[in-house]
């Protein structure tokens, strides 16, 4: 059996993009503005790949199914850290935390990259027209540099029952009382985790976000140059409120649990937490829920997808109306996946497969894979090369990612060797950075001190041709010592060895 090993420093930190730069194919020159395609560039929080058109039928969701028809359905798509503001700066920057330095929610990656050109930068940079609104940026997060015109989100009461509207008032006066303030009277003051009111579907950010982008469209159509509009819908995320028609569309006894509500055997204690973001909600205890609860838990959020689609559905409708599907790529992500009660844990902050593989669906028009789905290994940090490359923009050379235009063209091509993810935690006062590596069989994460990035405090493998759920952790098994010595190269060589 290998024992932690001694792992070069330097070699594990050029692999995950410290000071790295990645000769991208630049163009000469720009396409004119009129062959420019417009681009909807659609982000969704906390959003499973449990959706209509990966295959799980008992999921309402006909608008991004629209988008799947239309377009390509990623099923092997992976976020760089499982959490919203290093997922986001991460794939707005086109570069890999490490880089970012953006490993926690306080974090702007402005403070390590003050010059780096954003996704939506560099695409008002060469002449589109650029507007974001909603969650892009993490909250309470902004890039004003991204946008031609101010960023803007509609403002919007949390639940729609005045009695969750009271105890929220209540706790907020009581944490005041008791001196706090920010952020930790937010964390003391929070609701439900699940709310079905029979109100309309503005009532909530996302229902009324729809309303804005709506509008945008209409006013961005008569603009002389091409657009990038990007839209960030914050359901499926905590609290799981949506109007009761959405919670109407499942039936609660039909709802099936996790089937594997345990932590991986064999694995360090700190791999999987079992999920505080929740447990700050009110009334939701600490450890292994009642499978009543988390039966409700999952409807809610079941019904809180359902209404974001119904949101996304909107937009469909208003491009089709105003004649601009024919030339615009559609583009829809989740930050990163989440548990439902997988491995006894929820929310995600995990590299397991549940929180770092997320939806990523995009409809580029004129296209022969539309309808087809990939099993090509893409990461999210490819999302910002990709769309320069589909809209004929040059790729600048500090990107950590390539484009998968070649996947959509031909999406059973051969293409990337892995794809990684990263997660910080400390086990006995010893920060660690878990890093992750997902082959097309394998999933292999390496602890590593954050001190001494040479030493490694433990090791996961888990083989997803036998075991895709993740729940045994081969690494510790003896019969596992040579196939880990032929992964810890690949981890070490990281993304640029991995390339197509």
């Amino acid at each position: 059996m290998i024992k932690p090993c001694r792992m070069l420093r330097g070699a594990m930190l050029a692999s995950w993009g410290i000071c790295l730069v990645f000769a991208q194919r630049l163009e000469s020159a720009d396409p004119s503005p009129s062959a420019r395609p417009n681009v909807l560039f659609i982000a969704v929080d906390d959003l499973r790949p449990e959706l209509g058109c990966y295959g799980q039928k008992h999921i309402h969701s006909p608008n991004l199914d629209r988008i799947a028809a239309a377009g390509l359905v990623f099923r092997r798509a992976y976020c760089q850290q499982a959490v919203c503001s290093p997922s986001r700066s991460s794939l707005l920057t086109g570069t890999r935390p490490d880089t970012t330095r953006v490993w926690d929610l306080e974090t702007h990656f402005r403070k390590a990259l003050p010059d780096v050109v954003t996704l939506p930068q560099h695409f008002k940079n060469h002449g589109y027209f650029v507007q974001g609104m909603g969650k892009i940026y993490h909250g309470g997060f902004d890039d004003p540099a991204s946008w031609s015109v101010p960023w803007s989100a509609p403002k919007a009461p949390s639940y729609g029952l005045e009695a969750n509207l009271e105890l929220i008032r209540r706790k907020t006066q009581a944490a005041r009382a008791a001196g706090k303030t920010g952020k930790a009277i937010q964390q003391s003051a929070r609701g439900p985790a699940f709310e079905g009111a029979d109100v309309p579907d503005p009532t909530f950010h996302d229902g009324a976000l729809a309303e804005m982008a709506v509008a945008a469209l209409r006013e961005i159509r008569a603009k002389p140059q091409p657009f990038f509009l990007a839209v960030g819908f914050i359901r499926p995320h905590l609290p799981f409120v949506a109007p009761k028609k959405y919670w109407d569309l499942y039936e609660p006894s039909r709802i099936q649990l996790a089937p594997n509500p345990y932590r991986p055997q064999n694995a360090p204690p700190y791999a999987i937490l079992e999920g505080g973001e929740l447990r700050s909600y009110d009334s939701i205890p600490t450890g292994h829920l009642p499978d009543a609860l988390a039966r409700q838990l999952k409807h809610g959020y079941y019904a809180a997808v359902s209404y974001m689609d119904a949101q996304v559905g909107r937009l469909l409708d208003e491009l089709d109306r105003l004649g601009l599907r024919g030339n615009t790529i559609v583009v829809l992500w989740g930050d990163h996946g989440w548990k439902l009660g997988e491995h006894d844990a929820w929310c995600k902050h995990s590299n397991c497969e549940n929180d770092a593989n997320a939806p990523l669906l995009i409809a580029v028009p004129g296209r022969k894979s539309a309808g087809r789905t990939t099993d090509a290994l893409v990461e999210f940090v490819d999302i910002y090369p990709t769309l320069a490359d589909l809209a004929g923009l040059p790729l600048p050379g500090h990107l950590e990612g390539i484009s998968f235009a070649p996947v959509i063209d031909n999406p059973a091509r051969p293409w990337k060797k892995a794809a990684f993810s990263q997660y910080p935690r400390s086990s006995g006062g010893t920060p660690l950075m878990g890093y992750s590596m997902r082959t097309d069989r394998y999933r292999f994460t390496a602890w590593l001190q954050r001190r001494n990035q040479d030493q490694a405090d433990a090791f996961e493998l888990y083989d997803h041709q036998a075991d895709p759920q993740e729940n045994v952790n081969l690494a510790r098994q003896p019969a596992s010592g040579e196939l880990i010595d032929r992964l810890l190269p690949q981890l070490r060589a990281g993304w640029r060895g991995a390339l197509p």
